[in-house]
């Protein structure tokens, strides 16, 4: 079911031959019992298919608001708030990926989508890969963010201290490591904003409704331990792009070739000046390669980019 309201939009300058008609429009829409929300800004002149966005554990739907203004001068661009995730319903732990996979395949039949661009950054790239796996026939076009194939031990210990943290009352001290966690350290990269995102993310984490907290924190990193993050399942042949920053050090350039490595015909590169972040910290650059890959323009030789890398097979 889908309740749907329209909400003005604000564009982004373009030249006067850009701007040509779109709309925003919500979708309140339920999935096996559980409600969750879709944003979809529709253009009108397409020259690619509609590109739906998956985020990480801490965006919702609103976090791609500044992206989508520029991506929606070639497509329909549509963000979702999955179940158990920003403003949709609570999602019981025994719930995991191939349940968020699901449900975004749901968004598309209600949306009428056929077939989309999908781009999946960090737990939303788990997300999309899984789609990948189960619905290609859906796909067009995928792109993986911050991706890698592998929880490690680190990050296991480090998630179950966050939990103890939060059972123990000492939401500073969380705050400051998942900020320190997922952006690479003070001066050890030149990355524009650094300071200054570090400051946004810590603020955002504090912010937060117990209802938020349980959700983002608790629920989803419950999820992230207990359900298989990637699962060695076929992957439809279709133009794959893998990238993160240069200087991620949460899922490393390393750890992109590896999943690079496992679809087939991927391409990876990183982007320059930055790290995990990189939508956040490189909006312009992140917005040009994410349009340039939908709509098969070269990728080689940018000039923010490490060259395009074709790592050896070792998929499935």
């Amino acid at each position: 079911m889908s309740t749907e309201t329209t909400a003005p939009l604000r564009l982004s300058p373009a030249r006067p031959a850009e701007r040509v008609p779109r709309d925003v429009t919500e979708h309140r829409l339920s999935f096996d019992g559980y409600g969750y929300v879709c944003r979809a800004v529709w253009q009108h002149a397409s020259v690619t298919e509609p590109l739906v966005l998956l985020g990480g554990s801490s965006q919702d739907r609103f976090s791609w608001t500044r992206h989508e203004e520029r991506l929606a001068e070639a497509c329909t661009v549509v963000t979702v708030d999955l179940p158990g995730y920003g403003d949709a319903d609570p999602l019981p732990t025994r719930y995991g990926i191939d349940f968020l996979a699901a449900a975004a395949r749901h968004a598309l039949d209600e949306l009428g989508l056929a077939k989309v661009n999908l781009m999946g950054a960090c737990f939303g790239g788990a997300i999309a890969l899984r789609f990948a796996q189960h619905y290609p026939d859906a796909l067009r076009r995928l792109a993986l963010v911050g991706m890698t194939t592998r929880i490690t031990q680190d990050y296991v210990e480090t998630a179950h201290r966050w939990l103890r943290m939060l059972d123990e009352g000492r939401r500073e001290d969380m705050a400051r490591e998942l900020v320190a966690r997922f952006m690479s350290p003070p001066g050890s990269a030149a990355i524009p904003r650094h300071r200054a995102i570090c400051r946004l993310l810590y603020q955002q984490f504090m912010d937060q409704t117990p209802r938020q907290i349980g959700m983002l924190v608790t629920d989803h990193n419950i999820r992230l331990l207990n359900h298989e993050w990637y699962r060695p399942e076929p992957v439809p042949l279709l133009p794959v792009l893998v990238f993160t920053g240069e200087h991620d050090t949460l899922t490393t350039p390393y750890m992109g070739r590896e999943t690079a490595a496992l679809l087939p015909g991927a391409a990876f590169l990183t982007v320059r000046g930055a790290d995990h972040l990189v939508p956040m910290e490189r909006i312009e650059e992140f917005t040009d390669l994410v349009l340039r890959f939908c709509t098969d323009r070269p990728i080689d030789h940018l000039p923010y980019c490490t060259p395009v890398e074709y790592p050896e097979q070792t998929g499935p």
